[in-house]
This record gives structure tokens, sequence and C-alpha cells, in this order.
């Protein structure tokens, strides 16, 4: 919780409404059980119909949601879902602060203040095999920090591409501890390992996109834009070595080379030069 600068009174609100609010209706819990083993197809919806011929009782459908989510309950397979981590917990319990990046003025971030991330499949071979594509891309200046390429958008190669931009701004003199990289809560940005590592290890500041994609426009743009511009050098690439050859000669164009619009028709590197380490 401190590592998320998420005040303790706030997770123990959060818990303390969470046990009231179920202790309220646990009267429903073993009929709700019931009906999730009997009908595990059932969602919250039909498991309110189902609930209200059992207990000849009217429930309103928003409790049965509410009381489906907190006991592991929609559409049941046999199997109950297991407890959500730790950290999905002090997620839930934190809401709209744990973006920390959804308040601040866009153009008043500074370089190597703000970054972010995400995975992106890349399609190679003619088309016939497909990868995964992890950048970390700095806000103010669009540099590329770090990225890597791999077969599956897991945790080993989420950490790769963080070693490689821990790397760049080790480089750059830059204060971990005054960084910020934004993602979404994709499993790999909520387990254990990578919040480890960049939390607790490097005390970096990580910040989570509560709306998918939408929170995260600035990495569906470099995505989107960098797979459009390379299609073909990628679908040409016939194996994943040859697939991280062009991911990398692609990168160092667009960080030493291609003009940006956004920092005045500059590359990355030269931007950065007049901009940041001038200053």
């Amino acid at each position: 919780m401190a590592a998320l600068e998420l005040p303790r009174s706030t997770w123990y609100y959060h818990q303390k409404y969470v046990k009231a609010y179920t202790e309220k209706y646990a009267h429903l819990r073993e009929p709700l059980e019931a009906i999730a083993r009997k009908h595990p197809a059932y969602g919250y919806r039909r498991s309110t119909e189902e609930l209200e011929e059992v207990q000849s009782q009217k429930t309103n459908h928003k409790v049965v949601q509410k009381l489906h989510q907190e006991w592991g309950l929609p559409l049941l397979r046999s199997i109950k879902p297991p407890k959500p981590s730790g950290i999905r917990q002090v997620i839930t319990a934190a809401g709209d602060r744990i973006n920390l990046v959804a308040k601040a003025e866009k153009d008043e971030i500074e370089t190597f203040d703000v970054a972010y991330t995400d995975f992106t499949e890349l399609v190679y071979a003619d088309g016939e095999r497909k990868a995964h594509l992890i950048p970390i891309i700095d806000h103010a200046s669009k540099m590329v920090l770090g990225w890597a390429v791999g077969d599956r958008a897991v945790t080993d190669l989420a950490l790769q591409a963080w070693q490689y931009a821990r790397e760049t701004l080790i480089d750059y003199g830059v204060e971990l501890q005054d960084f910020i990289l934004h993602h979404d809560q994709d499993p790999v940005f909520t387990g254990y390992r990578w919040t480890a590592q960049l939390l607790l290890k490097d005390k970096v500041r990580v910040s989570y996109a509560l709306n998918g994609a939408r929170d995260n426009p600035e990495m569906e743009s470099f995505n989107s834009r960098f797979k459009t511009e390379n299609r073909s050098l990628l679908l040409d690439a016939q194996t994943l070595e040859e697939l991280q050859h062009v991911v990398r000669e692609r990168i160092a164009y667009h960080n030493g080379v291609r003009r940006h619009s956004t920092i005045g028709y500059q590359a990355p590197v030269m931007y950065i030069e007049t901009q940041w380490l001038r200053s």
C-alpha cells in the first residue's frame, strides 16, 4: 500500500464496507451458491430470477450482481475462481487514484517524468506467425527507452524491456524514484514479479489505467503507427531472430532519425540533447 501511495485508511474502509455489505446479505449466500453449482453458466440476471423462485422474495438484480462479484460466483465453472491477488485488491480499493497521470497537464510533463508501456501483437513471416512487442515510451521526448520482442506476452518479456529502459534512464542520470511508468491492468503488470521489481526494488512509481486502452492513448498511438509504417518489413521477417533485428533497426530509426511533429520535428535523441540535457 505504501509503495502505491495508498493510505491505510482507504484500504481498511474498503474492506470494512465489503464485509458489512456481504454480512447484510449473508442469508443469500447458500441459495446463490446452490444456483451457481446447478447452473454454472448463469450470470447475475438469470440467478436473480432463479433466486426469486427459491426464496419467494424479490431481490434487486444489482444486489445479486455485487454478491456474485464479492463471493466469486459469476459464471461459476464448477471451480471457484481464485481470490484476487493482493495488488488487485489494493488497486480496487484505490479507485481512480491508482492512475497517477490522469489529472496531469500533459504539456507540462517533463522528459523522463512519465513513460508508457503495453504489449502489442506483431504479425510476421508473411502473416503466418505472431509475436509480441513491449516498448516503453517516454511521454515528453517520444523516445523508446526500452523494448523486447518474444513469442508470448509474459512477465519475463516485460522485465527484459524494463531492464533495457532502466539502463537507459540511469545512463541519462534519471532518479528512478521520480519516474512514473503507466500501463493497464494486464496480469503481468499486476503480478508479484513485476510489482516487486519496479515498486520495491527500483522504487519506481507505478500507474494503472482504469479503462484499458482508453487510459493509455499515447501507447496505442505508438503501437498503431509503428506497425503501420513497418508492416512490409515485419511481414518479410521469417524467424523471430529476424523480427527482432527489424524491430531493433526501426526503433533506432525512431529514436535517432525520425522527425516527430509533437516535439518540433526533431528526433527524440536530438530533442533530449537540446531540451533536457541543456536544462
